[in-house]
């Protein structure tokens, strides 16, 4: 029996354009496709007609479960000698839970291949005017899970290093944790006034962006209604925003 492969491919920050060519040629090859929530299903009108499509979106709650069960998917479909293209949302090492999905199909044997996408701690700012690194505001940028939940034991960060040591801070899956992420950055050195930036799904139509500081960023945000998904950015080069918004003022022209 020919054992099939398994591509784990990202699928970018939302705007299907911005998927790779050689992401593109994995939708496209594949027999069987297993995408996730934040993968733009446009993308999918590009996979053959006979193709597979899996829906593998995760509740809050039950992402343990639902993991298992795409690891057995894997090795299920690629067993049967298929081409199985693994689509995740953003880059698939960059809490996508890529790596895992990786090690159980070198475990069994599985060729494999991981095929890297643009992120959306990177590509969501962009979109927003503001670049996450700068000559004079920022010479260093971290990517940071934003959802550790200190009354459930679970804020593993180091916020000294964070707060004192990074000059800009991206934090995924944060914004449901905004009050607590903004008084850890204070309480442990970050000056009330650091600008904030909340970007709502970002590179996408529906994208929108608020600014604030860290002191005020969470009253704006709840007046807002911004909700997940989100990246909140922390830092300096928020500021050049307001001089380079070019995607508010591409949609502006189109619409006059």
């Amino acid at each position: 029996m020919t054992v099939g492969k398994v591509y784990l491919v990202g699928a970018g920050p939302g705007d299907p354009k911005l998927i790779t060519v050689y992401g593109m040629e994995c939708i496209q090859e594949a027999d069987v496709i297993l995408y996730d929530r934040l993968a733009n299903e446009q993308l999918l009108n590009y996979a053959k007609k006979d193709a597979e499509l899996i829906f593998c979106g995760k509740l809050p709650g039950k992402h343990g479960v639902i993991q298992d069960r795409i690891h057995e998917l894997l090795v299920e479909k690629a067993l049967q000698g298929k081409v199985v293209t693994r689509l995740k949302g953003g880059d698939p090492f960059v809490f996508g839970r890529g790596a895992e999905e990786a090690e159980v199909l070198a475990t069994q044997g599985i060729p494999y291949e991981v095929v890297p996408g643009i992120t959306s701690g990177i590509a969501a700012p962009a979109y927003a005017g503001i670049p996450v690194t700068h000559r004079d505001h920022a010479t260093s940028f971290a990517i940071v899970t934003g959802h550790g939940r200190e009354e459930k034991g679970k804020d593993y960060l180091n916020w000294s290093a964070l707060a004192q040591g990074i000059d800009t801070i991206a934090f995924y899956m944060g914004v449901g944790n905004l009050p607590h992420i903004c008084k850890q950055l204070m309480d442990h050195g970050r000056d009330k006034h650091t600008p904030v930036a909340l970007v709502q799904w970002g590179t996408t139509k529906y994208q929108r962006t608020v600014t604030g500081t860290l002191a005020t960023i969470e009253e704006i945000a709840k007046k807002a209604e911004i909700a997940h998904p989100a990246i909140v950015l922390v830092g300096e080069v928020v500021t050049i925003r307001e001089k380079i918004k070019w995607f508010e003022e591409r949609a502006e022209n189109i619409l006059l």
